[in-house]
């Protein structure tokens, strides 16, 4: 069964960092596009960055771009999300995802994600 695990969330204060790990089993990473998704509380799901398979390419929403990185060691089948200059609104699990089939992947459908792991909870507060 193909699972994912994150980790690394945590209270951080506003301007901090934290460093987001997906650890994938049971399937080789390097074949999938793979996702950062996020749930604030009482919202719906944000979707956060893609990285291409071989990591040549990576896509962030405006929320994201230019304050998180992310990144993979296909080798470690291990997915990565750098968070810098943190803010209250960045408060939420956040989840990686992997699509059902190794194709590019739409922002935000949904549907196309089949494996999720249990989410790793970030709070952002002073």
């Amino acid at each position: 069964q193909v699972q994912l695990v994150e980790s690394g969330g945590g209270l951080v204060q506003p301007g901090g960092s934290l460093r987001l790990s997906c650890a994938a089993s049971r399937f080789s990473l390097s074949r999938f596009f793979m996702s950062w998704v996020r749930q604030a509380p009482g919202k719906g799901l944000e979707w956060v960055s893609t990285i291409t398979p071989s990591g040549s390419s990576t896509y962030y929403s405006d929320s994201a771009k230019d304050r998180f990185t992310v990144s993979r060691d296909n080798a470690k089948n291990t997915l990565y999300l750098q968070m810098n200059r943190l803010t209250p609104e960045d408060t939420a699990a956040y989840y990686c995802a992997r699509p059902w089939r190794p194709y590019p992947v739409n922002q935000g459908d949904w549907a196309q994600y089949e494996y999720w792991g249990q989410g790793t909870q970030v709070t952002v507060s002073s």
